[in-house]
């Protein structure tokens, strides 16, 4: 099977070792990120996700600020390995701020009170497609990056330090760069058990 849209999604992997050495301008990065925000679907067409491109000396700032904060956490004996990680995310290009506005899943569940348990929910998985679309797109372009979840311990600081609006709802974080090792290998459950098919 043959399918240029399915190997991009294949190659699409968590990497960590990654570096500042660009591949695209920063004028083509926004671009490529607008257009995932634009083509992404969300639930009653809400279009409720919300973005921050943060490249060069900001990208290095988010790291710099969530380690600090870990440190507030982590015990200092143990915090050699959380140490590792941040410089590992501060090493690549830029990082992909995600958001969903909660003004907007509130207004739909006046709107609609039937399914006003379920906005949130759909809310989410608009998220995590973009969050998809994003990465994969970034993939298709040369790019490594990994998912990432330090929310909501930084969320306060992030939103002072880059004027995010108190409605917006910090999702996850995307550091991404240009690879400098290949992923690990990945092991697969049995597809058997995964995929039930009827004829």
């Amino acid at each position: 099977m043959s399918n240029a849209f399915l190997d991009t999604v294949k190659n699409r992997r968590s990497l960590y070792a990654i570096s500042k050495e660009n591949i695209l301008s920063d004028e083509k990065l926004e671009a490529l990120i607008g257009e995932a925000i634009l083509h992404t679907p969300s639930a009653f067409n809400s279009q409720s996700a919300r973005v921050v491109l943060l490249l060069n000396e900001h990208h290095d700032k988010l790291w710099n600020m969530t380690e600090e904060t870990l440190r507030k956490i982590v015990p200092a004996e143990n915090f050699e390995p959380t140490a590792q990680k941040m410089a590992a995310f501060r090493s690549g290009y830029g990082t992909v701020l995600f958001y969903e506005d909660q003004s907007v899943i509130q207004g739909l569940q006046e709107q609609f009170p039937l399914y006003k348990d379920n906005f949130p929910l759909w809310s989410n998985h608009s998220s995590g497609m973009l969050q998809f679309v994003v990465w994969t797109a970034l993939e298709a372009e040369g790019y490594g990056a990994s998912l990432q979840h330090y929310n909501p311990l930084i969320d306060e600081r992030v939103a002072q330090e880059w004027n995010v609006p108190s409605n917006w709802k910090l999702i996850a974080q995307l550091p991404f760069g240009k690879p400098t090792a290949p992923a690990g290998e990945k092991t697969f459950q049995p597809l058997e058990e995964r995929l039930k098919v009827y004829k």
